[in-house]
C-alpha cells in the first residue's frame, strides 16, 4: 500500500531515483522480499513503514547493493549494481540504525574521516551545520548523547553530497526532545531537494517527514 501526504513540488521531476520490479529475495526456505515494486521519485523523501521482519531491512540493503536480489530488476539512480557498483557507492549515503564511532575521536575528526571515502562532497564544516552540530564540533564523541550521535550519522551519509540518502530507523531509541530535533533536520534536508529514503516504526513520523509511504508486510507492499 502506498499513500500519500502532501506531495512536494520536488516530487514531480521526471524519471526515478529508484525503480524495482517483482523483486525477490530468499534465505533459505523465508522469502524476506516477495515480488517487491518500488519507485522513488527524484528530490522526494519516501518512507518504508512496517513492523519488524517485513522485509524493509533486506530491501534497503538490496537497494544499497549489499544484497543481490534473487529474482526482478533493481535501478538505483538509473544504475544496475551489477554494472555500476563503484559509481553507485559515491552516490549514495547511508545512516545505518546502530552507527558506533570511535570514542577518542572528535566529531569534527569523524567527518574528515568519512569525507575521505569520497571522491566529491561536502566541505566538514558545511556537513556539521547541516545537523545542528557546530557547537559540538570539537567535543569527543563518547561526550555526546544519543540524539547527537544520530545527527552524527546523518552527517556522516551527508558529507559525501550524495544523490540518495538512506535513514534507516534514525530516531529510534531516542527521548521526545531529541526526536523532534531530528526530525527538524529531516525535513530541512527535505527542503533541500535531498531524495531520501527513511524507514520507520512510527506512522506518525512518516506522515509528518514524507512525501509518500509505503506500508510492508511479508515482504510485499
Amino acid at each position: 500500500m502506498v499513500s500519500s501526504s502532501s506531495p512536494s513540488a520536488a516530487g514531480s521531476a521526471t524519471g526515478h531515483a529508484v525503480h524495482c520490479r517483482g523483486v525477490v529475495k530468499r534465505f533459505g526456505d523465508v522469502t524476506a522480499v516477495d515480488g517487491l515494486d518500488l519507485e522513488i521519485l527524484p528530490a522526494e523523501c519516501f518512507g518504508l513503514l512496517g513492523p519488524n521482519g517485513a522485509g524493509k531491512t533486506t530491501t534497503v540493503e538490496i537497494l544499497q547493493g549489499i544484497l543481490t536480489a534473487d529474482a526482478g530488476t533493481v535501478e538505483v539512480l538509473g544504475l544496475e549494481w551489477t554494472r555500476n557498483g563503484t559509481e553507485l557507492r559515491a552516490r549514495l549515503g547511508s545512516q545505518l540504525q546502530e552507527t558506533r564511532f570511535p570514542d577518542k575521536l572528535r566529531v569534527i575528526e569523524v567527518l574528515k574521516l568519512f569525507r575521505s571515502f569520497y571522491p566529491k562532497g561536502l566541505p566538514v564544516e558545511e556537513a556539521i551545520g547541516a545537523v545542528g552540530l557546530e557547537e559540538k564540533s570539537r567535543a569527543y564523541v563518547k561526550t555526546l548523547s544519543g540524539g547527537q550521535q544520530q545527527r552524527l550519522a546523518i552527517a556522516c551519509a551527508l558529507v559525501g553530497d550524495p544523490d540518495l540518502l538512506f535513514l534507516d530507523e534514525p530516531t529510534t531509541g531516542l527521548d521526545p526532545q531529541a526526536r523532534r530535533r531530528l526530525w527538524d533536520v529531516i525535513l530541512e534536508l527535505r527542503e533541500r531537494g535531498k531524495t531520501i529514503l527513511l524507514t520507520t516504526h512510527y506512522m506518525e513520523e512518516a506522515e509528518r517527514l514524507c512525501d509518500r509511504v509505503g506500508v510492508m508486510d511479508l515482504g510485499r507492499m
